[in-house]
């Protein structure tokens, strides 16, 4: 599906007239796999995990000091405070945990699925259900049919949806709420549970690994509900279920704009179009502000995609030195404030335009449910 080239020239007939072409962003890439490879400095491969290791405990550190802040306090001047500051660190842990699952935390498997555990768990993540579901998005990163992580509605899936169901789905703030569920019960038109360890995500020499992370996920479960009886349901409440509930807003809004919501709409591919990279170029780096080193510049997503390996700390430099290969198909994300107030308005514009994509074709970008709104 090409994008329709523009009206040339100015009239006059000559050749130097004519308008360039404008970029197609589905088109074939000019380069290889192995040319983005070649680019990226040796060092950006290795992981260290003393250094991984010493994130977790500055990021444990700090989650620990705000909750003996919220109690020393107890104040409801502080309360929203440590509400913000606490979810984003939950969200800092996730991308810690999300590191073990592509194995660049360490070079040690068993290490990475203990931290993974740990780190997951804690934020009632389960982690290896998680941890496999996550792989096959990336494996099949922009492919219409496979891809599992805010994958698109086709036409058919989308219209046999309730008309209420429509509208929660694009509409805020349910879609930054949507990731618990997604864990429980999938995306429309695809079946299966993160905990269940017969589901189809899973492959059965998987299962014991799901029944581990279910495990795990339910002993945190249990502690916290303990910590109610001792401490009262709404003082955990104020401690731990809203700042779950911002790190979910923070897990869906970040994941939602690496895929979604650029100024350019983007391809998804089908069938003989899709390739790995060819998927890996349709998603989107974005600035956050002062939260880049935070959530541990999880916002530097192309590479990351591309080569999941790559340890998060490296992922900046790698950006910088694949630049010049990549040239059109890296788009530069917009510089943020301290705050990246600039990408609700991308988001926005995205719920409103991104609805659904063909039913046919091998190259598809989303199109837009006009009635979507009218009651």
């Amino acid at each position: 599906m090409a994008i329709p080239l523009p009206a040339s020239g100015t009239g006059t007939g000559n050749a130097t007239d004519a308008a360039p072409a404008p970029f197609d962003p589905s088109a074939p890439p000019p380069f290889r796999m192995a040319e983005i490879r070649a680019a990226i400095p040796p060092h950006c491969w290795v992981k260290n995990p003393w250094r991984s290791l010493v994130y977790v405990l500055r990021d444990l550190a700090i989650v620990s000091a705000l909750v003996a802040a919220a109690v020393f306090f107890d104040s409801w001047l502080f309360w929203p405070i440590y509400w913000v500051a606490q979810g984003t660190m939950f969200w800092a842990i996730f991308v810690l945990g999300h590191d073990c699952g592509h194995g660049s935390f360490s070079n040690s498997s068993a290490l990475n699925n203990f931290m993974g555990l740990i780190l997951h768990s804690f934020i009632l993540v389960p982690y290896h259900g998680w941890r496999i579901s996550h792989r096959t998005h990336h494996q099949n990163h922009g492919n219409v049919e496979k891809d599992e992580s805010w994958v698109p509605l086709t036409k058919k899936t989308y219209k046999q949806l309730e008309k209420r169901t429509r509208i929660l789905r694009f509409t805020l703030p349910f879609p930054i709420l949507a990731y618990p569920f997604y864990l429980m019960w999938r995306s429309p038109g695809k079946e299966g549970s993160h905990f269940n360890p017969y589901s189809d995500l899973f492959a059965p020499n998987e299962r014991k690994d799901i029944v581990i992370s279910t495990s795990c996920w339910t002993l945190m479960a249990v502690i916290l509900v303990y910590l109610s009886f001792v401490f009262g349901p709404f003082q955990i409440f104020k401690i731990y279920g809203v700042p779950y509930w911002i790190f979910v807003m923070w897990l869906d809004f970040v994941t939602y704009l690496h895929h979604h919501g650029y100024e350019q709409k983007l391809p998804w591919y089908r069938g003989e179009e899709w390739s790995y990279l060819r998927g890996g170029l349709t998603t989107v780096d974005r600035d956050y502000g002062l939260f880049n080193n935070i959530h541990h510049d999880i916002g530097t997503h192309v590479i990351h995609h591309l080569f999941p390996q790559i340890p998060h700390y490296h992922l900046v430099e790698a950006t910088k030195a694949a630049k010049g290969v990549l040239g059109k198909y890296y788009r530069e994300p917009k510089k943020s404030g301290p705050i990246p107030i600039h990408l609700v308005k991308n988001l926005v514009n995205s719920l409103r335009q991104d609805h659904y994509v063909s039913d046919q074709g091998n190259i598809v970008f989303y199109q837009t449910d006009p009635y979507l709104y009218h009651y």
